[in-house]
């Protein structure tokens, strides 16, 4: 049975977060937590220029502070402030040396030369103990991005393998888990029923690095469509619906008992819990990544949304995976730290969606190849927009000139214009992916 009170506090999360945000500010404007607490509630709901301007003043009360200055970073790095952003990220590092998460900013946001790089400091650093893997697995990774600006990818990878063996042992991968909830996802059904009337959801689903957030930026750059950004709150909303008490949001046990959901219901609680980001255009976008497990469950609640799945060349998309830290501790991630898991992971992903493209309507749920939108941008990005029901609009194609944050690892390059740096990128890694081939192979999916 639905728990009530604990779906009516999620259907008001965003909005008592950011009023608490605001009575916090306007009450303890000198006070650190105050500021703090504020800015980090502004930035889980997507206002990042509210978020930027109670960092800028927290740092004057408090300069330098490196995780206040860190903070600062990030938040001028999802507005496309980079320089500023490196800055900030500098100052933390004088603050403090030893601040991992800030020096593997500061080398993913600039090139790394024989001349300019951090390898002396990485490499003492990654000799200090770390008992949960974190620090190695940001300094690792650092290591990883300078050898592959110097074109040793063969030593990158050796980097990247040291740098996740302590997450890989605590954190450990289930395929056969994967497996089983791919199953259960299926044995949903996709019989569509009574569900909430509301046509303005858009859900951009997919791996990680799949272009999911290009996506994103080319609906949004329409005056007609808003960013809600990866919000969780359907695939948190289903779990309560369901009844389900099980520790793990996605699982098995919830995706069983979601059948009984009240689905007209849930699509109402999941649309009023987003009106606090949403509303104030008549299409808003929902980019949380594991609504690929939900497609048809969505479709039930919301039988006028719009699901679209982008999907990307099998290796690399294993790579750009492979090669990502998510930040935070999330199981759903798990894969990433070994790159069979990663390919494993693609190969559940992959099957699950062909079965949703024959299965789901076609006019309600689409997948979209990366290397056919670059490729292929206006033709691509007409079909886009004809399949969420919107006119054309030429700034649909200068998605990059979009000004509004972006809080994900594509921050930088969804500012540039449409490019095919990113097509193709496994091929120059050659041996060193085999074991991902082989995953893939065996599973029957073409890597080419």
């Amino acid at each position: 049975m639905a728990n009530d009170a604990e779906i009516e506090k999620l259907v008001r999360r965003f909005g008592a977060m950011r009023d608490l945000a605001i009575r916090a500010v306007r009450e303890n404007p000198n006070d650190e937590r105050a500021l703090f607490g504020a800015a980090m509630a502004f930035r889980i709901g997507g206002d990042y220029p509210s978020a930027l301007t109670q960092l800028e003043m927290l740092n004057r009360l408090r300069p330098n502070n490196t995780s206040y200055l860190f903070e600062l970073g990030q938040t001028l790095e999802y507005l496309g402030r980079f320089d500023d952003a490196i800055a900030a990220y500098e100052g933390s590092l004088r603050a403090e040396p030893l601040n991992y998460k800030a020096r593997h900013a500061v080398v993913q946001l600039q090139p790394q030369s024989v001349v300019a790089n951090h390898l002396a400091e990485l490499e003492k650093q990654f000799e200090l103990p770390d008992h949960d893997g974190w620090r190695w697995l940001h300094l690792g990774h650092a290591l990883a991005k300078t050898y592959e600006d110097f074109g040793e990818t063969q030593r990158s990878f050796e980097w990247l393998t040291r740098a996740k063996q302590t997450r890989k042992r605590r954190s450990p991968y289930n395929a056969a888990n994967e497996e089983a909830l791919s199953q259960a996802a299926r044995t949903v059904g996709t019989v569509a029923g009574a569900g909430c009337e509301a046509a303005d959801p858009i859900f951009i689903t997919g791996l990680a690095r799949s272009g999911t957030t290009l996506a994103d930026r080319i609906l949004s750059s329409l005056p007609q469509v808003t960013s809600a950004g990866e919000i969780g709150n359907f695939l948190q909303l289903l779990k309560l619906h369901s009844g389900s008490v099980t520790s793990a949001a996605l699982d098995t046990d919830m995706l069983a008992r979601a059948g009984a959901a009240d689905f007209p219901r849930l699509g109402r609680n999941y649309i009023d819990s987003t009106r606090p980001l949403t509303g104030a255009a008549p299409h808003f976008i929902d980019k949380a990544p594991s609504n690929f497990y939900l497609a048809p469950l969505i479709l039930r609640a919301l039988p006028n949304a719009r699901i679209i799945c982008m999907r990307r060349n099998p290796l690399d998309s294993v790579l750009g995976n492979y090669k990502q830290i998510f930040p935070f501790d999330d199981r759903y991630y798990d894969y990433v730290y070994d790159l069979e898991w990663t390919a494993q992971k693609y190969v559940v992903f992959d099957r699950l969606i062909a079965h949703w493209r024959e299965a789901l309507p076609a006019d309600r749920f689409m997948v979209l190849q990366y290397e056919d939108l670059v490729a292929n941008q206006e033709a691509r990005t007409r079909e886009l927009l004809a399949f969420c029901g919107l006119d054309w609009d030429d700034r649909a194609l200068s998605f990059h000139e979009n000004a509004s944050g972006v809080a994900t690892p594509s921050a930088r390059q969804v500012r540039q214009a449409m490019n095919t740096k990113a097509v193709g990128r496994s091929a120059k890694y050659g041996a060193v992916l085999d074991p991902a081939r082989a995953v893939l192979e065996r599973a029957g999916i073409p890597i080419d």
